[in-house]
This record gives C-alpha cells, structure tokens and sequence, in this order.
C-alpha cells in the first residue's frame, strides 16, 4: 500500500491545517459514527471536559473547529473526548548515556495513519510532531526540548477521558520540562490504556502508565512496549510480541557497548521493526527527537528525513507498505 507522507509548516492554523483536515474527515468520519452518532458525547459535553481538564487549549480547539467548518460533528470529533476505541502497537526507548534521545517505532496499518508532520506554533510555543486525528499527537518535541511519544498499554477498558493524542498536544503547547508533563498526565483522563515515555532537554524521563479505570503510574522506566506493570491481555502481548521487545530493549540499555546511533538501528530491524501487516499494524516509521540539538529524525530501512525547528522543509516523501518490505518506491 502506498502512503504520501506530508511534512508540514504552519505555525498559525490556517489554510494549511484546513486542506489537511478535509482531506482527513471523510475516513475520520466514518471512524467517529463506527458505534453510531449516540455512542459519542455531545458537542456540549465534550466542550464541558476541555474546559475543566485542558482550559488553555480550548481558543485553539475552537478555532481549528472553525477552520473545519464548525458543524456538530466536527467539533465532536476534535474534541477527541471519549472517541471510538482504537489500538495500536508501538516501541519505545530512552537513551540517556551523553545527550538524551527518545527514540520510538510507530506500528500501526498504513491505511489508518494521518501521515503528517506538523511544524506549528498554535499557542507561541513551536511543536513538531506526527499527528493522529488532525491535531492530536502520537509522538513529537517543543522548542523547550520536551519530547513525548504514545504506545497502547494492553488493556480492553474503556471509560471517559480523552484520546490520548490530544493529551499529550496539550503537553506539548504547554509544558517544557518532564516533571511538567507528568503532572498533566496525572491531572486528564485517559479513555484507554497507554504508555506515554516523556524525556526533555535536562535528560529527565519517565514513562507514564494512564488507565480510564485506576490511578496513573509514574515509572522511571526507560523502556515502553504494549503492556503495563503485568500482563493483561494475554494474547494481545504474544500477537504483537509486547514482552519479547521490551527484554529485547532492556538488554540493549544495559549493554556498555551499545551506542546511541546504534540503539536507533535497532529499531529499524526485528524484533522491534515489524512488517506483520495481515495482523493488522506494522512500522510505519522509525523516529528519534534528540532534546538538545532540537532536531527530529524519521526512519525507514533505506531512507531518514530530519526536521528542526530552524530548518524544517516541507517536503512529500512517497512510501510503499507492504508484507516484508516497508521502503521509497525505487529503493534497492
């Protein structure tokens, strides 16, 4: 399956944003009525939560809304509270011998990803990240150097709270520091299970396990798969291999000779780099936000585009997904 991926710079919502949303909305509508219209809360509901959990990003959510035309669904959907069910698989690591680097693989089908790179500037803070939902982010860095990155935790329940991406936009427009986005993590509800690796510019990290349905665990963990604290759900973890890849990644961080360029080829190879595409998700890219240097680098077997905040180009990169094989069109 081919994707184009978009790399794009925006930094006040605008024209930009508004051609990416509608190319977008018609597979995200379909996405928001999967349950039907009932299952989703109200305009006025959803709008209620943003103000009481995440107050300061509501100007920006109701002018995107604007720019998408501001009808019910829309502005249900942006709102991103209580959102139909959805799960991904994912890795992610912490490097943090010399400069910190996050470094995580995004494994999901080609067909359900926004394919965007975002360089925006929404509430004066500068954000790069790869975006879920048009606006929410599954894994990016602000100019503060705080970079965070999303993978399911493994679990089957569902409550209310928000989709995670839009969390962790939240984090981003306005935390700098690690200890920062902790407190967020803690403070808005999760409508599902997540590890949320979160490392800034002083080399503070932790990983964050939210859940609908118990209290949020801070863990200085440097590593996170598809599970939490144990195993839940028993064959979700042996079909995505939760398990096998975090020892894999754990081994690697305990290794004395393993080095920080080589920690990132790792997860362009297996265990963590997956092409199981008939069960659902795969890799769909390698990224590494180093917090010092403030550049952003996405991988994939036989090409790396590298984005930063004083020189991002917009670029369109060609992909092809396919059973063993995830390259440009051409590449050897």
């Amino acid at each position: 399956m081919e994707r184009q991926l978009r790399a794009v710079e925006e930094l006040e919502a605008g024209a930009k944003w508004q051609a990416v949303f509608h190319s977008l909305w018609p597979a995200y509508h379909a996405w928001f009525l999967t349950e039907g219209d009932a299952a989703r809360p109200s305009y006025l509901a959803a709008r209620q939560a943003l103000q009481r959990y995440m107050p300061e990003l509501v100007p920006t959510y109701e002018r995107l809304a604007a720019l998408a035309g501001g009808g019910d669904s829309v502005a249900r959907f942006l709102s991103l509270y209580c959102p139909t069910p959805y799960m991904t698989g994912c890795s992610q690591a912490v490097w943090s011998r010399g400069d910190p680097i996050l470094v995580r693989n995004y494994d999901y089908h080609p067909r359900l990803w926004d394919a965007v790179i975002l360089h925006s500037a929404w509430n004066g803070r500068r954000v790069i990240a790869s975006t879920d939902c048009v606006w929410g982010v599954l894994d990016g860095m602000n100019e503060d150097g705080l970079a965070v990155s999303l993978a399911f935790g493994g679990r089957k329940a569902v409550g209310e709270g928000f989709g995670i991406p839009l969390v962790l936009r939240y984090v981003l427009e306005f935390c700098r520091t690690t200890r920062e986005a902790v407190s967020v993590l803690r403070h808005v509800p999760s409508h599902m299970s997540y590890n949320v690796t979160v490392c800034d510019s002083a080399g503070q990290y932790k990983t964050v396990h939210v859940a609908p349905d118990r209290p949020t665990v801070v863990t200085k963990r440097p590593v996170a798969t598809n599970h939490q604290e144990w195993i839940e759900w028993s064959r979700y973890a042996e079909v995505t291999g939760s398990v096998e890849r975090e020892k894999f990644l754990d081994e690697r961080l305990t290794d004395r000779r393993e080095t920080a360029d080589g920690l990132v080829q790792r997860f362009l190879e297996p265990p963590l780099y997956s092409t199981r595409f008939d069960h659902g998700w795969g890799t769909l890219y390698t990224v590494d936000y180093r917090p010092r240097s403030l550049v952003a680098t996405f991988r994939w077997p036989h090409i790396a585009l590298t984005l930063g905040f004083d020189r991002f180009e917009e670029t369109t990169l060609a992909l092809t997904y396919k059973m063993g094989l995830s390259v440009p069109p051409g590449s050897p």
